[in-house]
C-alpha cells in the first residue's frame, strides 16, 4: 500500500471511531465523518439540534497533501498528532496547519510540504 493510501485508512479510521463516541448531554447532535478520497479532504462534524438551538461545527479537519497528514482543525482536546504517530503516521510527515507557518519549526513535526 502507498504512503498515501495507508493516510487515508488511518485518517479515515480514526474519525469512524471517534463519530461512534455520542455526546452524553446532546443525543439529539450527530457526529458526521466527511471523506473526500479525490481532493484528500477529510472532516468530523457535529450537525443536529441541542435543545432549541441547531448545531454545526467542524471538529477535525485533515488533508493530506504531497504525502503529508495536515492537520487544520483540532476542535477536541486530543493531541492529534500524538494519535496520528500511534496509528502510523510518521511525525515527520504531520503538519499542524492551524500553527503560523513561522512557528512550526518549533514543534516536532513537519514544517511544510
Amino acid at each position: 500500500m502507498d504512503k498515501v493510501a495507508q493516510y487515508q485508512a488511518i485518517v479515515t479510521d480514526f474519525l469512524e471511531q471517534l463519530a461512534a463516541r455520542p455526546y452524553a448531554n446532546a443525543p439529539d447532535i450527530e457526529r458526521q465523518v466527511v471523506t473526500d478520497f479525490v481532493h484528500n479532504h477529510y472532516q468530523l462534524i457535529n450537525v443536529g439540534w441541542h435543545g432549541a438551538h441547531f448545531a454545526y461545527s467542524v471538529l477535525l479537519h485533515f488533508d493530506i497533501r504531497d504525502g503529508k497528514v495536515w492537520v487544520q482543525q483540532n476542535g477536541t482536546e486530543l493531541e492529534i498528532a500524538d494519535e496520528l504517530i500511534a496509528r502510523g503516521v510518521s511525525a515527520t510527515d504531520i503538519v499542524l496547519g492551524f500553527i503560523p507557518e513561522a512557528e512550526r519549526s518549533l514543534v516536532k513535526f513537519a514544517v511544510a510540504l
